[in-house]
């Protein structure tokens, strides 16, 4: 052969390789011990969970096993959705879907696709179509106004105005109105009224109640001939827990009853909470928290459980507490903190009070917060527009826009402080300075100085760390664990491994031209 054909042949291979390579990324693959165990040819690699991970190549998206190696080839150029087992995903004819084990579900040209564990419902216009995990097959739901997947899994649609259930026993019947909630039970209605269906598609409570409401998990408030009821669902046939001819009032999640027109009753969703003369007021703090005013001008603090403090005459408001100090004010308009017993453990002095977090409790004085301890004695002074405690004592405080660390005395730990702190749920904390992130212990110890344009924790092996677009591995004592100079940091924490996407580099060819060598950049 002779050697210019020699030479074409070697070019021709040449340019394969590097227009092959262009279109990939190289992924490095590292143990714990940050060992280099392999190298990957992708695009893209996307850990979705334990047994689930998808590699891209130009030739599409790829299920990928343990070793990240191709197992089973998948439609579409991008993951849309994952919710174990499905994964969905996209390309330009529209949605398809796959079980983590590969298998092919749904075709990708849906518009729009919704999960749970054992359905799929599918739309393309206002065509519906739903697939069942048990039966393997995909069914044709027609011609909807709407449909969607209860949180119990039911299949509710909407057709010309009437809900159904197409995959229960009660398939063909009608209802004037299906609503999902957080319990086990759907509330349906139709011309006769209302009623409770479970989630095989019994009707466990007939509809036949003039009025009906979730109330919170599978509790219900009613009202049917000059009656009112508190149901509690159930699998075979619903159960009135409390009935009364006096009137239940249900508004924002505050159900009281009144006889003969008086307040007398604090109810929970099964029946009575509190039954007490002389009430004149309750008001909803939070779930589960009521402060009660009576007619003696008696205020006190009633949880799911009984009294939290005991009703006193001493105070015009109360709120939630912490550790047996509840914050409350005075009738002169000032604040300290009250025991269950209803006396003053810290006299009402201040302007304003929060809870007690970490020993402390923030106060006001003016337009600024300070910390107090449990004696009442002023800890760190009201010169802050924000403040609270961390468990190692160390406060973060706000003012004019920046964010200070403050050590025991109250001194600032960092001058000048910082735009943003964010706590972390290992106990560290990210703060930015300028435009850069660094972290700082849960003491106020500079652990990284913030240098990064991103930290994000990596399990326990350390922080991926971004300057300039590149990314590393960086220890919390600053140690470079894998340098800044790579695309992107996987920890893919189930196999204990760190992929690192290296940044491609042109393949250079040397092209021999008329006896003279050529430098030429791949494709």
């Amino acid at each position: 052969m002779k050697t210019k054909d020699i030479l074409k042949k070697v070019y021709f291979l040449s340019f394969f390789l590097s227009a092959s390579l262009s279109f990939g990324q190289t992924w490095e693959v590292y143990d714990a011990q940050l060992n280099l165990k392999n190298r990957l040819l992708y695009q893209d690699i996307t850990l979705l969970s334990e047994d689930v991970r998808i590699g891209k190549t130009e030739e599409g998206l790829y299920l990928l096993n343990s070793s990240f190696q191709k197992s089973v080839p998948l439609e579409g150029n991008e993951v849309y959705q994952y919710l174990a087992p499905w994964i969905l995903v996209k390309n330009d004819l529209g949605i398809g879907a796959y079980h983590e084990y590969g298998q092919q579900v749904l075709e990708l040209k849906y518009d729009e696709v919704e999960l749970f564990f054992n359905l799929l419902l599918a739309r393309k216009g206002n065509e519906y179509w739903v697939y069942e995990r048990g039966k393997g097959t995909l069914r044709p739901l027609g011609t909807l106004d709407e449909a969607s997947i209860g949180s119990r899994g039911q299949i509710i649609t909407k057709r010309n105005g009437q809900y159904f259930l197409p995959l229960t026993p009660i398939s063909h019947q009608a209802f004037d109105l299906i609503q999902d909630n957080d319990g086990d039970y759907l509330l349906a209605k139709n011309q006769n009224g209302y009623g409770l269906i479970n989630m095989e598609g019994k009707i466990v409570l007939d509809l036949v109640i003039d009025t009906l409401v979730h109330t919170r998990g599978n509790f219900y408030y009613g009202y049917d001939e000059d009656q009112y009821l508190l149901v509690e669902g159930d699998p075979i046939k619903a159960n009135v827990r409390y009935n009364s001819f006096h009137q239940i009032t249900y508004e924002d999640g505050l159900m009281l009853e009144y006889i003969h027109g008086k307040l007398r009753r604090v109810m929970k969703e099964d029946g009575i909470l509190l039954d007490a003369i002389g009430m004149t007021k309750v008001d909803l703090l939070e779930k589960d928290l009521y402060s009660i005013k009576y007619r003696d001008d008696k205020l006190g603090l009633l949880g799911r459980n009984g009294w939290l403090v005991t009703p006193t005459d001493s105070i015009a408001e109360i709120k939630k507490g912490s550790n047996g100090f509840f914050p409350a004010m005075s009738p002169n308009g000032k604040w300290g903190f009250l025991n269950p017993s209803g006396e003053w453990m810290i006299n009402p002095i201040f302007e304003e009070v929060k809870a007690f977090e970490n020993e402390f409790a923030p106060f006001r004085k003016g337009n600024y917060w300070g910390l107090i301890d449990k004696f009442g004695n002023e800890r760190f002074s009201p010169e802050w527009d924000e403040i609270s405690i961390s468990e190692s004592g160390i406060a973060l405080a706000k003012k004019s826009g920046k964010a200070y660390f403050l050590g025991l005395n109250g001194n600032k730990i960092e001058e000048d402080g910082f735009e943003k702190i964010c706590r972390l749920s290992n106990g560290s904390l990210l703060v930015k300075k300028g435009d850069k992130i660094g972290l700082i212990s849960n003491k106020g110890e500079v652990k990284l100085d913030p240098l990064f344009d991103s930290l994000v924790p990596e399990g326990q092996i350390g922080y991926q760390a971004s300057m300039d677009g590149k990314s590393g591995l960086i220890s919390e004592a600053g140690e470079t664990l894998i340098p800044i100079a790579y695309e992107a940091i996987l920890y893919d924490e189930f196999e204990n491994l760190i992929l690192a996407k290296s940044a491609y580099e042109p393949v250079i060819i040397i092209e021999e031209e008329n006896g003279k060598k050529k430098r030429k950049k791949g494709q």
